[in-house]
């Protein structure tokens, strides 16, 4: 599993150790993670939305120019009209004074606004039309004004219209205005379509941007989602691996570290905690258990002591009048009950020797002989009667076999105590299904009521008398049992008895042995 983060193709994120690797040392996992430089979320963050920023910024300013200069424009489109406005009216008042001798004086007045509004202008113009062209264009008004006041000055000096004066004016008039007007016009329609163009482009860059927004988009999100999200689902599997018993520690995976792994740190420093607490749990229990079973081991320690007791007493008080033989033979007795009680004693100590927990291949055969041998002076006490049947050559599993001693003991203990009057405790071991090994535990007790069934397997729940039980026995079996993957179930009848189920899976090389195992037990 990973527990830190970072951009595709250049980080990954942090992994568990793998199944070789799990003996690697907390210290040394922390150390590793802590060693590397760091680079924060925020910086990453910040290095993508930096850039990004920038080119919003940039976009937007460019716009605002943009804007700014297609109103300047437009502003020079309308006096531009306006000056092939005042040009058209020109040659509409010309027109009518040939036609009806009337307006030349406001023709005159045209083309001099005209004049004005292109000397009032005249960068804006020289920056659209070139100043060859700005020049032609004021010399051509000024040629044109000049025609018209010398048709005025001739027709106020009385010249007849059909005199020749009259229309070599008139003549070059026409060509002047139509000079003109055609400079004004190709003005006008040379800045629509220049703004045309421009707006097309316009159109076509806030396209593009649009697309380049969508994929910044589409990059940020797909950033944020390996630099949070992704690890975010990753610690949701952690909790699930945590929950299921793996409790190896967190490494890293990439040169520098982030707030990931600072949280990954933390995890690391749970998993070593929880692993204390679980470890003394475990003790705590199996001490438990050994309360339990003081009674039983009192027993099993005086009988041997007093057949001890009372040989040496023999051989001190008549050590002269016994043969040979006689001596020998009691001493050899002398030497069976001290193994006797060394037997009991070794397998005490064994059973609460705190230890490394290692998982190996276990004999569930062994653990259950080795777990009632240590409670048969208790069988024997409650007057109850063990009735075992494991077919032999039953496949291995893989686990604790001082674990799952432990699970057992607790078991039968339970059971022991319910058949206050003696009763029948019966282990059995089936494969029901061809990866899983199923033993059950049932006594002929009084049974769990069914509002209790449900808290059986909750720490420190106990129906016993204050001093008979602290309520840890099943809490601790449950979690030894989900440990090596398996699952512990209870059914019960009050006044029948209760069965506790173990299903442990199998390993895979022992799974060929389950149709011979299955068929011995059918026979």
């Amino acid at each position: 599993m990973r527990a830190d983060t970072g951009q595709a193709g250049t980080a990954r994120l942090e992994t568990p150790l793998p199944a070789a690797e799990r003996g690697m040392d907390e210290a040394q996992a922390q150390r590793a993670l802590l060693e590397r430089p760091r680079l924060s979320i925020r910086a990453r963050i910040a290095f993508v939305f930096l850039p990004l920023c920038l080119l919003i910024s940039g976009i937007t300013v460019a716009a605002v120019l943009f804007v700014s200069g297609l109103g300047t424009r437009l502003q020079f489109l309308e006096k531009a009209s306006n000056h092939l406005f005042e040009i058209q009216q020109a040659r509409r008042f010309e027109k009518n004074f040939f036609l009806y001798g009337t307006n030349l004086t406001d023709a005159l007045n045209s083309v001099h606004t005209a004049e004005s509004d292109l000397e009032r202008s005249a960068e804006e113009f020289r920056s659209v039309v070139g100043e060859k062209q700005y020049l032609r264009m004021k010399q051509s008004l000024i040629d044109y004004a000049g025609l018209l006041d010398d048709l005025l000055a001739s027709t106020q000096a009385g010249a007849r219209p059909e005199s020749a004066e009259r229309r070599a004016i008139e003549s070059r008039l026409r060509k002047s205005g139509a000079l003109i007007l055609a400079d004004a016009q190709e003005m006008v329609d040379k800045e629509r379509l220049s703004m045309r163009s421009t707006l097309h482009t316009s159109t076509l860059v806030a396209i593009a941007f649009l697309f380049m927004m969508v994929a910044s988009m589409a990059f940020v999100a797909g950033f944020l989602t390996r630099a949070v999200l992704t690890p975010l689902a990753r610690f949701v599997s952690y909790a699930a691996r945590i929950g299921a018993g793996d409790y190896s520690p967190i490494r890293p995976a990439r040169k520098y570290r982030d707030e990931f792994s600072d949280l990954a740190i933390a995890v690391n420093q749970m998993l070593h905690e929880l692993k204390l607490r679980q470890e003394q749990l475990l003790q705590a229990g199996k001490m438990a258990a050994v309360g339990t079973l003081t009674s039983g081991i009192a027993h099993e320690l005086n009988n041997p002591l007093n057949n001890i007791a009372l040989t040496t007493e023999t051989l001190i008080d008549e050590f002269k009048e016994y043969p040979d033989e006689e001596k020998v033979r009691m001493l050899r007795q002398l030497y069976t009950q001290v193994e006797r009680a060394s037997s009991t004693v070794r397998n005490l100590l064994d059973f609460t020797r705190k230890e490394t927990p290692a998982f190996t291949s276990v004999s569930i055969g062994d653990v259950l002989e080795s777990t009632l041998k240590l409670v048969s002076n208790e069988l024997n006490l409650s007057q109850v009667e063990p009735c075992v049947d494991v077919p032999p050559g039953l496949p291995k599993v893989t686990g604790n076999p001082r674990n799952l001693q432990q699970v057992f003991l607790n078991l039968f203990l339970n059971s022991i105590q319910a058949m206050p009057e003696g009763g029948k405790l019966t282990v059995r071991a089936t494969i029901p299904e061809k990866e899983v090994l199923r033993i059950d535990v049932t006594d002929t007790g009084v049974g769990i009521p069914p509002e209790n069934l449900g808290k059986v397997f909750d720490p420190f729940f106990t129906t016993k008398e204050p001093g008979q039980g602290t309520g840890l026995g099943l809490s601790v079996s449950y979690g030894i049992i989900e440990k090596h993957r398996g699952r512990l179930t209870v059914a019960s009848k009050v006044g029948e008895g209760t069965t506790f189920s173990i299903f442990l899976p199998l390993k895979a090389e022992e799974r060929t042995l389950v149709p011979l195992v299955a068929g011995d037990e059918r026979r």
